[in-house]
């Protein structure tokens, strides 16, 4: 793959799009896209259709009431401030990442990285 450094102006608001704008930089994938755009094919209705629908049921949220202990609800509350989001949105992320497998151990990451310099 051929790195290619590209950058574009992007408006940080509809206000200040002729005073201020913001480079944003691609990263590899999204470099990747744009120097094989013209290899792309265009998605058919159906496949467009299918695309859609599981967008759209992933987009689906339903509300639940668990019980959780004030410990762990004032500690959720804490991390979510220093997140700057809020603590229902951490739940949910935290929830989402370990059913998809993306919830990381830190500990275990560090103690693995620790054990393999030995």
């Amino acid at each position: 793959m051929k790195k290619v450094s590209k950058q574009y102006q992007i408006p940080k608001t509809h206000e200040s799009a002729v005073s201020e704008k913001k480079t944003a930089y691609l990263d590899d994938l999204e470099k990747s896209i744009e120097d094989n755009a013209e290899l792309f094919v265009p998605l058919s209705k159906d496949e467009m259709n299918e695309v859609n629908t599981i967008i759209n049921a992933a987009n689906k949220t339903r509300n639940i009431n668990i019980r959780i202990s004030e410990y762990d609800i004032e500690k959720v509350k804490q991390r979510s401030a220093e997140e700057g989001i809020p603590y229902q949105t951490l739940i949910s992320s935290v929830i989402h990442k370990y059913i998809t497998g993306k919830l990381v151990d830190e500990r275990a990451v560090l103690k693995s990285m620790e054990l393999l310099r030995h």
